[in-house]
């Protein structure tokens, strides 16, 4: 039931611009020739959570909260999930259909994207909670650690489309495959492959709906790991570190990312931390809190003392808990913030795209108004 005034949205997780440049993809290199394709950039910290939001929303972390995908709650110092649409603060292209009498699809890979972004939207579906009608007419979703199970996302949402009259379709995959392998190997190949196919047969079956795919970060290979609270300690100054890359999903990355948020027992240390910090090998950044707030643009209640972000090869974490797995791939610093952005089949004149949010930008201003 589908049809010209749908817009669909996909955010490929872990779409580094690499895996375009490496891999055959003629579906996605036939919709940038009819439509657009550039390279734009993610919010940081370069994580799901966050991304999926901003472009869910329109809007950077200060006004939608979402500023992690794992954080310390300050007044209780409990560290929680970031995957409840609770905890988001401003207005999903979800909400702002209801309100102009128009429903709206949302259909991920991880289950945890589904109760993240679901406020708001007529039907949610996800590839670990998949429907009994669903799983008749597409088959039985693949785990969520494999190269398949972004196709069955892509081809489920297409099945669902037309079950009903969407107006606002928005698609999530899972970056298992990016964390897993790179641009270059066959694995990847053929995962890119599914997801071309898909992306093509979505087309086949609606060809008069607007597209726009993008991606909530890239991806690095990662070979350094460093331990922030252990460097403090060497000082004397205690810090408890905490993953915001953290989520349920530990096969991908072993929450190890490049950006770690910190908290101090003392924050009148917080000088003195900040300068050791940014003199240990593998740092690249240490902001202040209200330094990450005004330049990350990140909801102040919701972050560390201090924000660190790494350099392209190094992740932080605790030895004492996990060790760097060899060949892992990761990401949440500022070197995965490049992203591809397609649009197509749309009015996307005089509309500027350079960051994945702009999607959700042209959602509203554009379609929703």
């Amino acid at each position: 039931m589908t049809g010209k005034a749908t817009t669909v949205v996909i955010c490929i997780d872990g779409f580094d611009p690499e895996y375009l440049e490496a891999c055959s993809v003629p579906n996605l290199r036939e919709i940038a020739r009819k439509g657009f394709l550039t390279v734009g950039k993610s919010m940081m910290p370069s994580v799901t959570n966050v991304n999926n939001v901003s472009i869910l929303t329109a809007n950077y972390p200060e006004t939608h909260g979402i500023s992690s995908n794992y954080r310390l709650v300050r007044e209780t110092g409990e560290e929680i999930y970031m995957e409840s649409s609770e905890y988001i603060l401003a207005e999903t292209m979800f909400e702002k259909a209801n309100t102009k009498g128009i429903d709206s699809l949302l259909v991920t890979s991880k289950d945890k994207l589904r109760t993240l972004l679901s406020r708001g939207a007529t039907v949610t579906v996800s590839s670990e909670r998949a429907p009994d009608d669903v799983v008749r007419v597409i088959g039985e979703p693949p785990p969520i650690y494999s190269l398949e199970v972004n196709g069955w996302m892509i081809r489920a949402g297409t099945y669902l489309m037309g079950q009903m009259d969407a107006g606002i379709v928005y698609l999530t995959t899972t970056d298992y495959a990016m964390h897993t392998y790179a641009p270059d190997m066959p694995e990847s190949q053929q995962h890119m492959k599914i997801l071309d196919d898909a992306i093509g047969d979505l087309l086949t079956a609606f060809p008069d709906v607007t597209l726009m795919i993008s991606a909530d970060h890239g991806m690095s290979s990662k070979s350094k790991m460093v331990d922030l609270s252990a460097e403090l300690a060497k000082y004397k100054i205690e810090g408890l570190s905490v993953p915001i890359i953290k989520d349920k999903y530990v096969v991908h990355h072993s929450n190890l990312g490049g950006c770690m948020f910190v908290y101090l027992s003392d924050v009148t240390k917080s000088d003195e931390a900040k300068k050791i910090l940014e003199a240990t090998p593998g740092v690249e950044t240490v902001y202040m809190r209200d330094e990450a707030s005004r330049d990350l643009r990140l909801y102040y209640d919701r972050i560390g003392d201090l924000v660190v972000t790494g350099d392209r090869q190094t992740v932080f974490g605790d030895p004492n808990e996990v060790e760097l797995p060899s060949g892992l791939r990761s990401h949440a610093s500022a070197h995965e913030q490049d992203i591809p952005i397609f649009g197509y089949n749309g009015d996307f004149s005089n509309f500027q795209f350079s960051e994945n949010r702009d999607i959700g930008r042209f959602i509203f201003e554009r379609i929703l108004a």
